[in-house]
């Protein structure tokens, strides 16, 4: 199967996409680009947001997307475990990881990441959304040693690619020191920076 991955190592998206392709010993090719509004790359992407998937049978957006596809291939490990509820835990888990942590934090990645300054108003509006969004993770991940359990998931892929950013937001914006807090987000960032598609994703940011 012939697959083309659209993107940048700076989304974090995409390299959530590009490590799960890794663990699966897939073959793909990389295209680099970034989020943009040409024509051309609309057509494969129509919010022109990274990252996309190309496949033998068309375009695929949205990183939650692109990863049910490639489990429900059957190439390589599921990262979904067999049980239904399991399953659907570690569905609510990406999404708590993707809605409540990831989009309220990148509100503020322009200032802390790319010298485009926020206002006080916006930074004091996203901190209490994310006090409440950690606070929710808390009561729903078992961070034993892995988000969902002790089995490595989809999940655990999310946690890492999403959380870094944003607690480098809290540390920056705020001094609030995310990973001191709740020392079991080091301890998993700690295990899952051994994986080997982790390391090849973390070299290829830099």
């Amino acid at each position: 199967m012939s697959i083309k991955l659209y993107g940048m190592p700076l989304s974090n998206y995409y390299n959530m996409v590009k490590a799960i392709l890794l663990e699966k010993g897939m073959q793909f090719e990389e295209v680099l680009v970034t989020p943009n509004q040409e024509d051309d790359y609309l057509a494969k992407s129509p919010m022109g947001k990274v990252p996309c998937l190309e496949t033998e049978q068309g375009f695929l957006t949205e990183t939650g997307v692109m990863l049910d596809y490639l489990d429900a291939l059957g190439e390589g490990p599921s990262f979904y475990p067999e049980d239904v509820f399991a399953k659907a835990k570690v569905q609510e888990l990406m999404r708590y990881l993707e809605l409540y942590i990831e989009l309220p934090g990148r509100r503020l990645y322009g200032d802390v990441f790319f010298g485009r300054p926020a206002s006080d108003e916006e930074k004091a509006a996203v901190k209490p959304i994310l006090e409440k969004g950690f606070a929710a993770l808390q009561k729903i991940a078992r961070f034993d040693p892995y988000i969902a359990g002790t089995e490595l998931t989809y999940a655990d892929f999310y946690f890492l690619f999403a959380m870094a950013p944003v607690t480098l937001v809290c540390k920056k914006t705020w001094k609030w020191d995310v990973r001191e807090e709740i020392p079991a987000i080091h301890e998993l960032n700690a295990l899952l920076g051994e994986r080997e598609s982790v390391k090849r994703v973390q070299a290829d940011q830099k």
